[in-house]
């Protein structure tokens, strides 16, 4: 294979995940820290506006990367789409490995940048609500990262145009941080969680933000796939679109 075929099927691809989850993982907790900074976290539109900040980050990068990788950006919708067969098997460790490595650039990005202003949030960190278990905080992050997988994975079977596509994963993110978000933090993203963790030292029941995703992703894949079966002919060959992707075969 050539390098001008290894670029297309992998570099262009991986390296589109890695900016992908690193825009993300320096947006999205950067509205925690902000609004931890200006004293607005106790303000009713504080949850509103770091949901949309999220929401809105995701629709943004699936309108701009969607068509060179499907900008899944998210280790447990990696695992999502390929248990529902709609990621080629050979790209999974890659797109796992270099989405990581973008949550983990992002969580130094924001420790350079928010660390000498007095952050008191752990670089946006994830952490359990008072009075919140981590047992329920699995089951919330599971159900989440559920509900999160199944959309997007039904946009990228069922829907043709991206910005459908983008309204429909980054407003189910809207509200799955509105709801879960005061309980958990809304992880959903082992990148996310991972990212600022490691770069502010915070590790208080990190697990619990690797195990819930990864359990919810792969019920969302096998359903999905048992879903996706039923409703297309077995010969039915389903490009990974999670943007526009339309040259990849999934199957």
């Amino acid at each position: 294979m050539t390098v001008g075929l290894l670029w297309r099927d992998y570099g262009r691809r991986c390296v589109a995940e890695l900016i992908g989850t690193y825009v993300l993982v320096v947006v999205g907790p950067s509205s925690v820290i902000v609004i931890s900074l200006l004293s607005l976290s106790s303000t009713p539109l504080a949850h509103l506006l770091v949901a949309l900040t999220f929401g809105g980050t995701v629709g943004a990068i699936i309108m701009l990367l969607g068509e060179h990788s499907g900008a899944v950006i998210n280790p447990a919708l990696t695992l999502a789409a390929a248990s529902a067969r709609l990621l080629k098997g050979g790209l999974v460790i890659p797109y796992l490995l270099f989405q990581t490595a973008g949550g983990i650039l992002a969580g130094l990005t924001l420790r350079i940048v928010f660390t000498p202003l007095g952050d008191t949030t752990s670089l946006g960190s994830t952490k359990l609500a008072t009075g919140i278990s981590p047992m329920m905080g699995i089951a919330l992050e599971t159900l989440g990262t559920f509900v999160l997988a199944i959309s997007a994975l039904a946009a990228t079977a069922w829907v043709r145009r991206a910005g459908v596509q983008a309204l429909a994963v980054g407003g189910t993110l809207v509200i799955l941080i509105l709801f879960i978000g005061p309980l958990t933090g809304a992880g959903f993203n082992p990148a996310r969680s991972l990212g600022p963790a490691l770069a502010s030292d915070s590790f208080s029941n990190l697990y619990v933000y690797m195990v819930g995703p990864v359990v919810g992703a792969l019920l969302a894949g096998l359903l999905f796939r048992q879903i996706h079966a039923s409703r297309n002919p077995p010969q039915l060959r389903v490009a990974l679109k999670m943007g526009s992707v339309s040259n990849q075969s999934s199957l």
